[in-house]
């Protein structure tokens, strides 16, 4: 497995309890987007990675933040998603061109062993 580094304002995001090989490009979008406890450097973010076994899985263009909860998902129910104090955005699949540089490669290296957050900024 290739190793790759992140080179845009990004956040990686282990979604390895809600990830599955054969779930549908909605539920990965929605396990990806939230709920999750960030910190004003979200902002700076244009991207977030979404990883399941140190490998990206997909890329999205992050549009918006928003409170948890307080936008509507597809795949997840209400009370998984409204969460005080997180955070979820709203966004779109990435470019292509990022799509074929982060995903299928490993980030496995931006989360130190036993690291238990599941969120890391990069350049952001």
């Amino acid at each position: 497995m290739r190793r790759v580094e992140v080179t845009e304002p990004a956040v990686v995001i282990r979604i390895a309890k809600l990830y599955s090989d054969h779930m549908s490009q909605q539920a990965l979008y929605d396990s990806t987007r939230g709920v999750w406890k960030l910190g004003k450097r979200r902002e700076a973010v244009q991207y977030a990675l979404a990883v399941a076994d140190g490998i990206v899985r997909e890329v999205f263009a992050v549009g918006q933040w928003h409170p948890a909860g307080t936008t509507k998902y597809s795949t997840r129910k209400p009370k998984e998603v409204q969460v005080e104090g997180r955070w979820e955005f709203t966004g779109s699949v990435a470019p292509a061109s990022l799509r074929d540089k982060y995903v299928g490669h490993s980030v496995a290296h931006y989360f130190p062993r036993g690291a238990s957050n599941p969120i890391f900024y990069v350049n952001a």
